[in-house]
């Protein structure tokens, strides 16, 4: 019994020594086997040479070619405001009547004096003229006269300060004051706006002032109506440079018949430079950014160590230029009709193995217009 015992036991041993031997035979070949990353799955495209017109782009304001705060020459009690919070009115409407009642006694006054004076005058005229009346007296009359005259045109001046008028035609805005209520001399009472035409003021570096001219085209958009587009002329460039930040302060002037832009709005201005340059072109998202430099994958045919081709990625140093919209320039370092990487850079290396799957590509519009804008 032991002897059979002994014999199982024996062959039992034998046969987990053939099993090891062949695991340890699997372990070497794969261990001794070359290891290979599985191909990343990217999507490409291609290089192309486009002719850019090189454009500045700049943050403006909006601004009035004519736009005041209406302010108070005179003190008084705000007895008629005859126009709306953000009515159109013309040169010389109405805005705001001060009380009056006063001036116009005192008006009244003066203007019997000066009437009292012409009589005196016209009978010191005839006397002299009868050689009965000194030259004397029939001055003094004059003097009278005019003096009755010139309180009366002071009294109306002082009564035309109270009845403040538009000085241009344009809109005004919400009323300050209220009727009834007690105003001093330089008090605020309402804005007024012309809004068409109007201005934007943006300011561009300095190295750009050979580019500006008087009558060049810009293109101005805002936020509120992001779906549309507003023509734009320079009419002026300032005669110096800002000394702390080195730009040249512009001003463009742009047709505003509906009155849609408003003064103070934020804006984005773009000024097509005269010259063309042609440049290669690839989507923005093909860019590997690094602090060395900035590189691109191009995609294309290559070898491994046992001469097998496979499709693998050369990392290339870029030089870039000027960005629109989703895409982007390429000074140097790509060539056109490239193939680059523009999904999943940030995953491979150079002379990595990649898959191309371009069902699905990155945005590449010149002029995206976002879904939430």
């Amino acid at each position: 019994m032991l002897k059979k015992f002994i014999i199982a036991l024996l062959g039992f041993a034998a046969i987990v020594a053939a099993l090891g031997a062949v695991k340890v035979a699997q372990i070497k070949e794969a261990s001794s086997a070359p290891h290979t990353q599985p191909p990343s799955a990217v999507t490409t495209a291609e290089a192309k040479r486009e002719v850019w017109q090189p454009s500045i782009s700049a943050i403006g304001t909006l601004a009035p070619v004519e736009g005041v705060t209406i302010s108070a020459d005179a003190s008084g009690t705000v007895v008629r405001i005859p126009v709306e919070s953000g009515s159109a009115v013309r040169a010389g409407d109405l805005l705001v009547e001060l009380d009056t009642t006063v001036e116009r006694a005192q008006l009244d006054a003066a203007q019997s004096r000066a009437e009292l004076a012409r009589i005196n005058l016209d009978r010191a005229k005839e006397l002299r003229e009868s050689k009965v009346m000194a030259n004397s007296d029939y001055d003094a009359a004059e003097a009278s006269r005019k003096q009755a005259v010139a309180d009366a045109a002071a009294i109306q001046a002082q009564i035309d300060k109270k009845m403040v008028r538009a000085p241009f035609a344009g809109r005004v805005g919400i009323r300050l004051v209220n009727v009834g209520q007690y105003i001093a001399p330089g008090r605020a009472l309402l804005p007024l706006q012309k809004l068409d035409p109007i201005y934007v003021n943006f300011s561009v570096p300095q190295r750009h002032l050979q580019a500006l001219s008087l009558g060049q085209k810009t293109t101005v958009t805002v936020d509120a109506f992001p779906e549309k587009s507003f023509a734009a002329t320079i009419t002026a460039i300032d005669s110096e440079v800002d000394a702390g930040t080195r730009n040249m302060a512009v001003q463009a002037t742009l047709t505003n018949p509906q009155e849609q832009l408003r003064s103070g709005m934020f804006a984005h201005v773009e000024l097509q430079l005269p010259t063309t340059e042609a440049v290669i072109v690839v989507p923005a998202t093909a860019i590997a950014y690094a602090v060395y430099g900035n590189s691109v994958f191009i995609v294309e045919t290559m070898k491994n160590a046992a001469g097998k081709s496979y499709l693998g990625v050369r990392q290339q140093s870029v030089k870039l230029g000027t960005t629109r919209g989703d895409l982007i320039s390429i000074l140097e370092g790509v060539k056109p009709g490239e193939q680059v990487v523009t999904a999943g850079v940030f995953k491979l290396r150079n002379g990595a193995a990649v898959e191309v799957n371009n069902a699905t590509q990155p945005s590449s519009n010149p002029a995206p217009k976002p879904a939430n804008s």
